[in-house]
Formats: structure tokens, sequence, C-alpha cells
């Protein structure tokens, strides 16, 4: 039977399950794919739906207890976090409305623990709504600001709009940490033997991606939407990184920080480091 996945049509995730997705990847379970959007895959998770997926880091207490995390596949790394973005240049958004992307996200978690740090200790209303559809609500006035992850780093100067804050820099100034953006886990239930194949299974189509970039690039344009092609591409380079391959200790490190801080504020459960080792 097929393992069941689901990940993003991003291109970063595309590039990166691409070998193992098309059955590239010797030895690797055959893939049963589902594309989702982080909002989506983050519900699953709770749901305890599919064997893996990909998921925000942020969603991570509230489902270890049935998924592991594995070390390598995901997204993590430096100047790639996400954007505050507005209309006007150094809007004050005390009582204003902003959009995310998922309340379970990594987005709006680092979003959440830069709002503390504001005069007044935040914003007005937060909505959420698909990731694509932010920025538009933007430029129309259908909000006052807007949380964007993804490609809009590069495209959102496109839409008139001006960047207000960047989580990352605001983390990385912080902590000194990388920016903990999107895990892949997979069901403890699937046994032990079966965990380790999967993150081998990953971390070979990662090294797969590297070696021939050319071979998936017709997966990551099918899948891209309307995106232009260096856009696709600086997305990739941005998202997929040495993290991406193995977490290492200061993958685990920053994670482990980014949960701790936020549990110490109330706004997650809080996380054993335990519970964050693989296996």
């Amino acid at each position: 039977m097929a393992t069941r996945i689901a990940y993003s049509p991003c291109p970063n995730d595309t590039f990166v399950f691409h070998a193992w997705a098309h059955g590239l990847v010797p030895g690797a379970p055959e893939l049963d794919v589902t594309f989702a959007d982080i909002d989506v895959t983050n519900g699953m998770a709770e749901r305890g739906e599919l064997d893996v997926l990909k998921v925000s880091y942020a969603v991570l207490p509230w489902v270890l207890d049935e998924y592991a995390l594995l070390p390598c596949g995901g997204a993590l790394g430096r100047g790639c976090g996400p954007l505050v973005l507005a209309r006007e240049p150094g809007l004050d958004l005390a009582g204003r409305t902003v959009a995310v992307p998922s309340d379970r996200s990594t987005a709006y978690l680092l979003f959440r623990l830069w709002a503390r740090t504001l005069p007044g200790g935040g914003v007005g209303e937060v909505v959420v709504m698909p990731f694509h559809e932010i920025m538009p609500a933007v430029r129309d006035g259908k909000v006052d600001a807007g949380l964007v992850i993804h490609e809009a780093r590069f495209t959102y100067q496109e839409y008139g709009l001006h960047c207000l804050a960047d989580m990352g820099e605001h983390w990385e100034a912080t902590t000194g940490h990388p920016i903990p953006l999107g895990a892949i886990i997979a069901k403890r239930s699937l046994g032990a033997d079966t965990l380790r194949r999967l993150a081998d299974a990953a971390r070979a189509s990662v090294r797969m991606a590297w070696a021939s970039p050319s071979a998936s690039a017709d997966y990551v344009r099918e899948h891209a939407q309307e995106m232009a092609p260096e856009v696709a591409q600086r997305h990739i380079a941005l998202y997929v990184n040495d993290f991406t391959e193995d977490l290492g200790p200061a993958g685990y490190e920053a994670v482990h920080t980014l949960l701790s801080e936020a549990a110490a504020q109330n706004l997650v459960p809080s996380v054993p480091r335990e519970a964050l080792t693989f296996l």
C-alpha cells in the first residue's frame, strides 16, 4: 500500500519531493500524493489524517503524540521569514485588521511573538485567509495589513505594497537562530523501521534534486500555477538548503527555542525537548 503524503504545490516542496514522488529513489516507499496548502495540512495533522505531512512547526505541540518530526525534507533557514505588508509605509497596526495564513502557521506564531513587542502590545482583528489571497486583500483595502509567506517576498512590490516588518529578521536578531518554517512529520504508528525508511527517502530525494535540478523543472512548473519561472527558482534557492537535508543540532535547537518561547508566553502547549527527537 502506498504511503499517503500531503505537501504544498509550492516550488520548494515539488522540487524536494519530485524524485520520491516519481519512483526515482531506490527502495523508497511508493507515495500517494495530495497537494494542499499549509493551513489545510495543519488541520489534517490535528485530525490524524494521512501518513506523512508537510506542516508548520507551530502545529507540532498539538500533534507530536501521534506524529514524529522527521529530520529532513522541511524548510528552515535564514533570511526567509514571513513579512508584514501594508499599503502605507510605517502603518501603525494598533487596532488594525491583519490577514494571516492559518492560525496554526509558524508565520502567525512568529507574528504573535513580534506583535507583543509593539507599543500597546499587539494589533486589532486577525483574519485567516489562504496565503495567495492576502496581498490582493491588502491592495484592495479589504484588510489593513497582511502576513505573507512563500514567493510573496519577491512579488509584493507588484501589488504596490510596503514591508512593515520582517518576522525572520526579528527572530534572528533576538535569538540568533535560523527560522523554523515547515516540518515533515510521519505517524509514529508506522513503526521505527518505516520511519527510518521515510527519512532516508526524503533525504535521498533532496540530494537527487540538487544533483539534477532540471529533472524536476516540469513538475515544479506544473504546480507553480502562474508563478514566473525566475520567481520559482528564487523560491527554491531560498527555502531548500542544508537544513532540508538534515536539521542537525542547529536546526533542532532553533525549533526547540521557538516552541519554548511560545510556550513561555502561553501561545502553545509546552513541548519537551525529547519529543522533537526522531524516533
